[in-house]
C-alpha cells in the first residue's frame, strides 16, 4: 500500500500525531492514509472523556483495552488518528475533540472543511 503524500491541512509536512499510544492507519505514529484506508484515519485528535463516551455510544469503543490487538485503550489527553467522518459527526453533535492541525493529513479536507477543523485547533485560543 502506497501512502498518500504526507502533507497536513496547512500545506506543510505532516507532523507526528502519537507514538504512545501508537496511532495511524499504518501504525507509524502519523495520520497517513492511502486508498485502502476506507475510514480516512486522518484527523489527529486529542481525546476527551466526553468524546470517548460519545464514540462508545455510537459504536466505536476506543477506551476499552483489547490486548488481542495490542490496544491498551485510550484515555483523555491521548492523541489518536481519528476517522474524519467520526470527527465531523462528533462536531455536529457538539462533542468534537481538539485537533492538532499540523498532524492532520490533508485528505481529512475531503470530508471535513478546514474551517471546522480550525474551530477545534489545539493551538487556538478559546
Amino acid at each position: 500500500m502506497e501512502k498518500d503524500d504526507p502533507i497536513n491541512v496547512l500545506g506543510s509536512p505532516l507532523e507526528p500525531c502519537s507514538t504512545k499510544p501508537l496511532t495511524g492507519f499504518f501504525r507509524d505514529g502519523h495520520c497517513n492514509t492511502c486508498a485502502a484506508d476506507q475510514g480516512s484515519h486522518t484527523v489527529c485528535a486529542v481525546m476527551t472523556a466526553e468524546f470517548l463516551a460519545y464514540s462508545k455510544y455510537v459504536g466505536n469503543d476506543l477506551s476499552t483495552p483489547m490486548p488481542q490487538f495490542r490496544f491498551d485503550g485510550l484515555k483523555a489527553g491521548d492523541h489518536w488518528c481519528l476517522c474524519a467522518g467520526r470527527f465531523l459527526q462528533a462536531h455536529d453533535e457538539g462533542c468534537a475533540p481538539k485537533v492538532n492541525l499540523r498532524a492532520t493529513h490533508q485528505r481529512a479536507l475531503d470530508i471535513v472543511p478546514l474551517a471546522v477543523l480550525e474551530q477545534h485547533d489545539v493551538g487556538a485560543q478559546s
